[in-house]
């Protein structure tokens, strides 16, 4: 029996996506090329491993037995290229590193700058939680910047900061009494879709359960959150760290929450096997600075109404 490494990557890209033009999309190669290297897997092996159907494939019995299998081997494999880069002083080469999408597209920019100052070379994924610690624990990136906790033993977890979450409504709310979660129940709250952790955060402080069905919008994105409500279609819940970008088009007002606000806990995690720990570990700090860096330059919610208090400073990453 000849399996190749090739192969296998090609194996485990088919039952990700269950998918064979995904899949060879994601490998960068024809679907052809793709589908050859499957079926000689299949007669090195003298087994079938998937399902073909119409549209989709799915895994055999077998199939799915072998993939863990081979997540483990593919694993083990990349992870030798990481003992490699952390025989070396400092980590140099690709960071693969994921990032939720109410966190990417305001720190990135600050985090990207202070990375490439490092001479180090990026692979950046934005994607939603569930995707990003699969993803880790397939070994297919390096480390990702979630919401705390996820509690998953296999990983380490470091807090880096905490934020909290303010009320977006429309601008003829400005100067209102803000409400708190218990009224929040009873108001049109526009939500990311399932699938985002910062929704359950939401839903937490409000303490609504997210299978309840609501009359609202499920967006996609913060951004469409925002507008709708600048459309007079309700309110939502942004990070601190959005306001800045996603208000300064927008018809609304900002108002802060009384204390105990509603605030997430942000920080990276990575495989505690990964031959990376230490280097890791050291990003870790930057992406702290980064986040202390851009709230020290954020414009001031460009003129929104905000009620509250300061907000209390940044904690020291770590």
């Amino acid at each position: 029996m000849n399996l190749t490494l090739k192969q296998l990557r090609y194996f485990e890209a088919l039952a990700t996506h269950g998918h064979f033009g995904r899949a060879a999309s994601a490998c960068a190669i024809s679907q052809p090329a793709l589908s050859l290297q499957i079926k000689e897997l299949e007669e090195s092996l003298g087994i079938a491993l998937f399902e073909r159907g119409p549209r989709e494939v799915r895994l055999t019995s077998f199939g799915a037995e072998f993939a863990l299998r081979v997540q483990e081997i593919v694993q083990a494999v990349d992870e030798l290229g990481d003992l490699a880069r952390a025989s070396r002083d400092r980590l140099v080469g690709r960071l693969r590193i994921g990032v939720i999408p109410t966190i990417a597209p305001y720190l990135l920019p600050t985090l990207i700058t202070r990375l490439s100052a490092r001479n180090l070379g990026l692979h950046i994924r934005e994607t939603v939680t569930p995707k990003l610690i699969e993803e880790l624990k397939a070994g297919r990136i390096d480390t990702a910047i979630v919401a705390l906790p996820v509690s998953e033993p296999s990983f380490a977890e470091v807090a880096l900061f905490t934020e909290p979450f303010v009320l977006v409504r429309p601008d003829r709310d400005a100067g209102a009494p803000v409400p708190d979660g218990e009224a929040l129940q009873r108001m049109r709250l526009l939500l990311l879709e399932e699938g985002h952790c910062f929704r359950d955060q939401a839903l937490s402080f409000c303490s609504m359960p997210s299978a309840v069905p609501r009359d609202g919008l499920d967006g996609s994105s913060l951004s469409t959150l925002v507008q709708m409500v600048g459309a007079g279609m309700g309110v939502t819940l942004v990070p601190e760290m959005a306001l800045a970008v996603e208000t300064r088009s927008a018809a609304v007002s900002v108002a802060r929450f009384r204390p105990p606000e509603p605030e997430r806990t942000i920080g990276m995690i990575w495989r505690k096997t990964s031959a990376l720990a230490q280097q890791l570990s050291e990003i870790a700090d930057l992406v702290g600075e980064a986040a202390l860096a851009r709230r020290a330059h954020r414009s001031q919610d460009d003129g929104k109404s905000v009620v509250a208090p300061p907000l209390p400073s940044l904690p020291d990453a770590g």
